[in-house]
C-alpha cells in the first residue's frame, strides 16, 4: 500500500533531498501545485504570477513511515512561520504549504499543527489546503542535491537541512542513504 504526501517548504530541493533519506520514502519527486495555469515553467512559477508553489510528492509506505512522521520531520527542516519566504528564497513559490489527500490528512495536519505551535516563537503560517493539480518539475530539478552536492546553493541552504534531519532524526534514515 503507498500512500502520497504533497509538501511546500521553500525551495523543493531542501525538501527532496531529506525525504530521500527517510526510511518508508519510495520516491520523492519535485513539482509545482496550487497555481492558477497548466504546466507551468519554472520561469513562470518563478515569476510569482502563476499561483504556484514549489512542492514535493512523496509516495510512502505508511506500514514504515507515518504521515504524521512526515509531517513533523516537514515542521524541523523550514520555518513554517515565515510568509512566503525560507531563507533567502522569497516568493510566493516559497510558502509553507500542505496539500492534504484525504480526510485523514487533514486531521493529522491540523493535529501536528496545533501541537508544533508550542515549539515556534511565532504563528505558523503554513497553507493547509485539500490537494490541488500537480505538475512535475522539469527533469534537471529532479534530484538535484544527488547530482550537485557542491553547488553553491546545495553546499550551503540544502546541505545543512540534510544535516539537521540526520542528526535529529538518525533512526529513520534509509539503510542505503
Amino acid at each position: 500500500m503507498t500512500e502520497i504526501a504533497t509538501l511546500g517548504g521553500g525551495c523543493f530541493w531542501c525538501l527532496e533531498a531529506v525525504y530521500q533519506e527517510l526510511s518508508g520514502v519510495q520516491h520523492v519527486e519535485s513539482g509545482y501545485s496550487g497555481g492558477s495555469i497548466a504546466n507551468p515553467s519554472y520561469e513562470e512559477v518563478c515569476s510569482g504570477a502563476t499561483g504556484h508553489a514549489e512542492v514535493v510528492r512523496i509516495s510512502f509506505d505508511p506500514t514504515q513511515v507515518s504521515y504524521r512522521d512526515i509531517l513533523e520531520i516537514f515542521f524541523t527542516i523550514h520555518d513554517p512561520t515565515t510568509l512566503n519566504r525560507q531563507g533567502a528564497d522569497q516568493g510566493t513559490q516559497y510558502r509553507s504549504v500542505i496539500y492534504y489527500h484525504s480526510p485523514e490528512q487533514e486531521a493529522t495536519a491540523r493535529q501536528v499543527i496545533a501541537e508544533m505551535a508550542c515549539v515556534w516563537d511565532a504563528p505558523i503560517i503554513t497553507e493547509l489546503s485539500p490537494v490541488q493539480t500537480y505538475y512535475k518539475a522539469e527533469d534537471y530539478h529532479q534530484n538535484y542535491f544527488r547530482q550537485h552536492p557542491l553547488q553553491g546553493y546545495c553546499a550551503f541552504t540544502v546541505a545543512p537541512k540534510v544535516a539537521k534531519f540526520r542528526k535529529m532524526f538518525s533512526d529513520r534514515i534509509r539503510p542505503e542513504a
